[in-house]
């Protein structure tokens, strides 16, 4: 098993994690391949539905070369059944110390959501570095990761809720932010279309982006 650490580079050299709501394990597959083609082989297969489970262990097993983690983990025994099925990071919408503890139980890196000075503070007494901002456009966006940056210096945040292709570069470019998640380019209506096409379109456009933010440091 990958360290909590290096899982975290992983999504650090990824810069996007795909949000992925699935019914099934088909659909989970489907998802996961067309991310890992369009260049983006991470999931974020929250447990919002009953199929969760076994999207993330067909995924785990059919397709190795894509990180995938579960979302929406809200309680210990969440994090147990995530874990058995194979996700190697899990996120959760909010900071629950049981679930943050029964994950470093495991050795999975977990990625609580924070929306407050105090949520942080909590997730640093719990010994993390590295928090999801949520909901982020509802919390102040871009503006709230710089303001939450200041007086917790070297805490990186993964911001996600209202996250697209107009706004990722604003919260890529700032330095405190690891990544960013989003569903957009695995709108819950292409997956179950099966628009394949559409999905590693949107991918690839959201690589791209990321990779000119990298381009364009690199140059400056």
């Amino acid at each position: 098993m990958s360290s909590p650490t290096s899982v975290l580079e992983e999504i650090g050299r990824a810069r996007v994690v795909p949000v992925v709501v699935v019914d099934d394990a088909a659909q989970g597959l489907l998802v996961a391949e067309s991310l890992r083609d369009g260049g983006l082989p991470v999931a974020e297969v929250t447990f919002r539905t009953a199929g969760a489970g076994a999207a993330i262990e067909a995924i785990a097993r059919e397709l190795p070369d894509v990180l995938v983690g579960a979302g929406t983990v809200v309680t210990p025994a969440q994090v147990d059944e995530a874990v058995a099925a194979g996700a190697r990071f899990l996120v959760s919408p909010g900071l629950s110390a049981a679930v943050v503890r029964r994950a470093q139980e495991h050795g999975v890196p977990v990625l609580p959501g924070v929306a407050t000075p105090s949520d942080i503070i909590a997730a640093l007494d719990l010994g993390l570095d590295t928090v999801k901002l949520f909901p982020a456009n509802v919390v102040g966006g871009p503006a709230a990761v710089k303001a939450f940056s200041a007086p917790f210096p070297g805490l990186r945040f993964v911001p996600t809720g209202g996250v697209g292709a107009a706004n990722l570069l604003d919260y890529l470019a700032l330095p405190s932010v690891l990544a960013a998640g989003g569903s957009w380019m695995v709108d819950r209506a292409l997956v179950r279309a099966e628009d394949r096409s559409e999905i590693v379109r949107r991918t690839r456009e959201a690589v791209e982006l990321a990779a000119s933010l990298s381009t364009e440091g690199a140059r400056a």
